[in-house]
């Protein structure tokens, strides 16, 4: 018990720098909180994604195209909103998590090349996951929703 005595009282400070800077010397952050964020070069549109089940519901009350891998469901919003919104949805007949969260990370990326370009402005789209949708060339669901769009947009 004696060799307790003995200790230092004040702890020694570490010897390098942290890691994180403190939040007034981070020069990553915007300067003013109103701004908003600036987009960056050669970054696409970022989609908005719908979250409520109300407006996957409403989405359901819209114009709809089935192709072998999914079924595209699109509504027009009448908001006076040009921004486009798109939702996912894969059930668990198609199969695990898995395969449904591929399916997904698919349908993401068909949407983020595809919609910004040739997406419907101010409204809802959505795709349904079917069972070949897993099984499909990404060329082949490409050009699915490309023939999908055209379809709806025409109507």
């Amino acid at each position: 018990m004696s060799d307790e005595a003995h200790l230092p009282a004040e702890q020694s400070r570490p010897r390098t720098q942290a890691r994180v800077p403190a939040p007034h010397g981070d020069p990553g952050g915007t300067q003013d909180p109103q701004r908003a964020p600036r987009p960056r070069p050669g970054q696409a549109q970022r989609l908005i994604t719908i979250r409520k089940r109300s407006d996957f519901l409403a989405a359901n009350r819209g114009k709809r195209a089935a192709t072998p891998g999914f079924v595209l469901l699109v509504r027009n919003r009448e908001d006076n909103d040009p921004a486009i919104r798109v939702g996912f949805t894969v059930t668990k007949k198609i199969g695990g998590a898995v395969v449904r969260n591929r399916m997904k990370r698919r349908f993401r990326a068909l949407a983020r090349e595809i919609l910004p370009e040739q997406g419907i402005a101010g409204a809802d789209h959505v795709m349904i996951g079917r069972s070949r949708g897993i099984e499909r060339e990404f060329q082949e669901l490409r050009g699915d929703l490309s023939s999908a769009l055209e379809r709806l947009g025409a109507s």
